[in-house]
């Protein structure tokens, strides 16, 4: 009697218990082509497509996104292992990349004008540090006179600290007799943040203090303690063209003991710039430049603006 019970209680577990309903072909053949394709977002629309199409398959489905998901994050982890091995084991001149960029125009008749730019920017990102390294120089002459010249070059190395904040280090050296010095050196350490980081779009912001000496065309020599301010904001607005924005502003306060004794300088340099994607190393940029000095020689002008067409080659 009891084993007739156990037997009915079973077939009634089995009636109650739907079997799993086979993944029909055509959908299964759209699910392994989207995960042959390598794209993530497209696989998980196809799953979520498929799920909602056939129901009565959507266990085996999310059976097999599941396995699709630990075979992609084992992937990852492995990337990320040889990744990190390789950075231990690279040399001191690995690992670098970077970009150059150069631009000139030249005009003849009622004026006759000749003008360079050059700038280069290199990378090497480790496991905790960051280095990079900039350089940019621009050179104009107008009816045989200098009418620009300025020299710039900057060290920054990074530390992560954590996830989105990080410590930074600055060494700076600029010549713009234009602006009324003939150098101009600065160092600066400090935080910053990595306010947002995604495939469209980056920003990261730092502050901290500084310490700048400056040579002016007078034959003065002037060192200050100083505030650094900076941000770097990226935005792929689409697949070929890049928005960039870079701001740095350094504020100097002291005493001078000159007629009055009391000054401060505040120098502020924005660059913006959108890229034009015309192959997968060679770029189109258009950029605008200000820099802004608050205390500048007689005569001379506080702020200059640079606007200029270039061509951009990264490696």
């Amino acid at each position: 009697m009891i084993r007739h019970a156990l037997f009915a209680a079973a077939a009634s577990c089995l009636i109650a218990t739907p079997a799993l309903a086979e993944i029909p072909p055509d959908v299964r053949a759209m699910i392994d082509a989207a995960i042959a394709t390598g794209d993530a977002k497209q696989v998980e629309t196809v799953i979520a497509l498929a799920k909602q199409t056939q129901p009565d398959s959507a266990i085996e489905i999310e059976e097999i996104a599941a396995a699709w998901r630990a075979d992609q994050a084992e992937a990852k982890r492995i990337a990320a292992e040889q990744k990190r091995e390789q950075i231990r084991q690279a040399g001191l001149l690995d690992l670098w990349s970077g970009e150059g960029q150069m631009g000139a125009f030249m005009s003849t008749g009622n004026s006759d004008d000749t003008g360079l730019s050059v700038a280069l920017k290199v990378k090497r990102e480790g496991i905790d540090w960051t280095h990079a390294l900039r350089a940019n120089a621009d050179y104009q002459r107008s009816n045989g006179t200098t009418s620009r010249e300025r020299y710039s070059v900057a060290y920054e190395p990074r530390y992560d600290i954590g996830e989105n904040l990080f410590a930074y280090g600055l060494a700076q050296y600029e010549h713009d007799r234009f602006q009324g010095f003939e150098n101009r050196y600065a160092i600066s350490g400090g935080v910053g943040y990595t306010v947002l980081q995604s495939d469209a779009a980056t920003l990261a912001i730092k502050a901290g203090p500084a310490y700048r000496v400056t040579e002016r065309t007078d034959g003065m020599t002037l060192d200050r303690i100083a505030a650094l301010f900076g941000a770097d904001f990226d935005w792929r607005i689409a697949e070929r063209v890049t928005f960039t924005q870079d701001a740095n502003a350094v504020t100097e306060t002291g005493g001078e003991a000159l007629l009055i004794v009391d000054s401060a300088n505040t120098t502020f340099n924005l660059l913006s710039g959108v890229d034009f994607k015309v192959s997968d190393r060679l770029r189109s940029r258009l950029s605008y430049q200000l820099e802004y000095n608050s205390n500048v020689g007689p005569g001379r002008e506080s702020t200059d603006t640079l606007s200029r067409f270039t061509l951009v080659y990264g490696f």
